[in-house]
């Protein structure tokens, strides 16, 4: 048997519920990424919003390093020190008061969504299960949390789905108080909509989602799995808009690259998971948590937050430079380093076609729907691969225009 491995070993191996680009990325150091043949490309990407500080950051390889020489992992039947060390710190620079941590965003929700419907269940009832969710969303791919996202492109073929969840339009303040009831266990929202297409959740309906949730006695989740962990410029993004909520899931850049989610909760709240109501095998586990732990140090730091809305204002004016000479988009938004360029109308549908070529110009960018090209960067990206990115989208705006 060949030990070589090419893309061609994927189709000839993997289930093929992906579909991954033509080349291989083997090394990468900061915003730079090599493929098997040494070619090299500047990541726009970010592992979709998940390397925070880049490519092997010096302090993350150093904290994961210690910690592999001294316990790999122990399982939730014992504690260990840094996921208490990540948890303190977390609750110490957030709303929370308690931190439940697991392997990534989609089991972060599964377990934002449970804790919702057992605290509802202890404090007023079974009756009380209802779930609103935004149409458009995407809070993670286990069946529970594919059935309260709101694309029904995730569940077909998955029915019968879990029951008791209904979707109102992302910003529609009025369809949002007639969804909301007494049977309501909780809302959840992304304060930004990252796979719906980059969409910014205006404050009057945060601040509507958290009025209604308190005159109904149900609780406010924000999905921050994409958002959070200084991609907006602020820790987590709630504290831009100065709206609490009652639930908040975190993963993605939260491990710099190394698998972790968390949920972060308050006190009451959290009493509702008891002893074995709730778990995870690997969750909590010593190597994520040392790792999650420098990255929320390095992040928390106000200089490298306002780094974040420094390069945010460098790529938007780069994007709309760029959108001068190739009229491509008709809008580009974004929230510090979570950035979307939607297609103008003659260009719809063609987002993995300027994700291609923008391949071709040695370039890792992402999309956020069929018409929406996102663009989710390292937060510490140097101005010179911010420029010299920039650059290589232009190239690939000529071709693609």
């Amino acid at each position: 048997m060949s030990d070589a491995i090419s893309r061609a070993t994927f189709d000839q191996v993997m289930v093929p519920n992906y579909s991954p680009a033509g080349f291989i990325p083997v090394r990468g150091l900061g915003s730079r990424v090599w493929d098997q043949g040494g070619r090299e490309f500047i990541d726009f990407a970010g592992g979709i919003a998940v390397n925070a500080l880049g490519h092997c950051h010096p302090e993350l390889v150093a904290a994961l390093t210690e910690q592999a020489q001294k316990l790999w992992h122990v399982s939730n039947v014992f504690t260990n020190e840094p996921v208490l060390r990540l948890a303190r710190l977390l609750t110490e620079l957030t709303f929370a008061d308690r931190a439940f941590f697991c392997n990534s965003g989609g089991e972060a929700n599964e377990a934002a969504f449970k804790l919702a419907r057992k605290y509802a269940s202890d404090h007023f009832g079974a009756d009380k299960h209802q779930i609103v969710a935004c149409k458009n969303s995407f809070h993670g791919r286990t069946l529970f949390t594919v059935s309260v996202g709101g694309q029904p492109k995730y569940t077909e073929g998955f029915a019968p789905v879990p029951a008791g969840i209904a979707h109102t339009p992302f910003n529609d303040i009025e369809a949002l108080e007639r969804a909301v009831t007494d049977r309501t266990c909780a809302v959840v929202i992304e304060p930004i909509q990252g796979e719906g297409g980059v969409l910014h959740a205006d404050l009057a309906f945060l601040q509507a989602a958290r009025e209604l949730c308190d005159q109904h006695g149900a609780l406010l989740i924000f999905d921050e799995v994409q958002t959070g962990v200084g991609r907006s410029g602020s820790l987590y993004t709630y504290m831009e808009y100065g709206v609490t909520p009652d639930i908040l899931t975190s993963a993605k850049a939260l491990g710099g690259g190394f698998p972790i989610g968390a949920m972060l909760t308050t006190e009451p709240i959290a009493k509702s998971f008891s002893p074995g109501t709730h778990g995870s095998t690997y969750g909590g586990n010593p190597l994520a948590c040392a790792v999650a732990h420098k990255v929320v140090q390095i992040v928390s730091q106000p200089e490298v937050l306002a780094g974040v809305k420094r390069r945010h204002q460098r790529m938007v004016a780069g994007l709309r430079a760029l959108n001068e000479q190739y009229p491509v988009f008709k809008d580009i938004r974004g929230v510090g380093l979570l950035l979307g360029c939607e297609l103008a109308p003659e260009y719809a549908g063609r987002a993995r076609d300027l994700l291609k070529a923008a391949e071709d110009q040695n370039l890792m960018v992402l999309v956020a729907g069929p018409s929406v090209l996102r663009l989710a960067p390292s937060l510490v990206i140097d101005d010179q691969d911010i420029d010299q990115g920039l650059e290589r989208l232009a190239a690939a705006l000529a071709v693609f225009a």
